[in-house]
């Protein structure tokens, strides 16, 4: 005679029914969260391989916002060095107008508002702090305000405030390189070029008008001081646009292998959503499917037999 006992159904119903819900849960917070697991222990085998992969993308991550940083520098210095550039060659071609238009009538004021656009270039700032200033970042690469400070101090360098520190960088995790420039490797003879102009007023009195016999030959002589420092401020640029673009390089290959690290993690934690939402499917269907039965066994009694 087979035993029928209700208790025991009540309890594998009961098993069943929690089994479903748990599975339920399971899978409807993979799909909310849209990740295989809220932790390590989810991943079991993988967990080992994840860490790891992890500590790298972290790392990964840092070399680039340090690049980031690198490169924002850089292109502040490109700037700078470019105006120091442009207004040392504005000097040089006002100074070759005056001589081909055989008056100097506006002369000064040009070669002051190259100067101070010179000054401007050198005490370029990047996020807050001056690029040309070595580690003394807080203080302005040159103290000079018109060209009149230079025949005033001793000698030009002393108008620089920078020291010798010239900033490094890592381009990537085996390499480094300097990315800083110093303002007075490039500025004392842009500086050099403009105290002669300032020296020759002191000494012979302002151009007024008319080109002399000796302010042209003063001039004449001075066009080669003023390419010659136009000359090393390009080459100052020059170079920092090769730092430039090795660090640029190196970025654009750091997010790469950051981007393919994104990907193979993503393959371990990301869950298959079309999978996930057809197992949710299913698991809804298993807890209604256990619940019917739970309450058709309520129904179903044994004394209902019995009487």
């Amino acid at each position: 005679m087979t035993r029928v006992s209700t208790v025991q159904n009540y309890n594998v119903m009961t098993s069943n029914l929690m089994r479903a819900q748990i599975r339920q849960s399971d899978v409807g917070e993979q799909v909310s969260s849209q990740k295989v697991a809220s932790d390590l222990k989810g991943y079991a085998k993988n967990a080992e391989m994840l860490t790891a992969m992890r500590s790298t993308q972290t790392r990964i991550e840092g070399m680039i916002d340090q690049a980031k940083l690198v490169n924002n520098r850089l292109q502040m210095q490109d700037t700078g060095l470019g105006k120091v550039a442009d207004s040392t060659k504005s000097a040089r071609d006002a100074v070759a107008n005056a001589l081909a238009a055989g008056s100097a009538q506006t002369l000064m004021q040009q070669l002051q508002a190259s100067f101070g656009d010179v000054v401007q270039g050198l005490n370029t700032k990047s996020n807050g702090l001056y690029v040309f200033s070595g580690a003394k970042t807080d203080t302005a690469t040159t103290s000079a305000a018109s060209m009149g400070d230079l025949t005033l101090a001793p000698t030009t360098a002393s108008l620089f405030q920078n020291d010798q520190y010239i900033a490094s960088s890592r381009v990537d995790e085996q390499t480094s390189a300097k990315i800083g420039v110093l303002g007075d490797a490039v500025g004392v003879q842009v500086f050099e070029a403009f105290k002669q102009v300032q020296a020759y007023v002191d000494a012979n009195g302002p151009f007024t008008g008319k080109l002399t016999d000796t302010q042209v030959t003063f001039l004449n002589g001075l066009l080669p001081t003023f390419d010659t420092a136009y000359k090393g401020v390009v080459d100052a640029q020059g170079k920092n646009g090769v730092a430039q673009k090795r660090f640029e390089s190196a970025q654009a290959d750091l997010e790469n292998r950051g981007d393919l690290l994104t990907g193979m993690v993503g393959d371990i934690v990301d869950v298959d959503m079309a999978d996930a939402v057809t197992r949710l499917e299913s698991a809804k269907l298993a807890v209604q499917a256990s619940a019917q039965v739970f309450t058709s066994l309520q129904q179903s009694s044994l004394l209902n037999v019995l009487k």
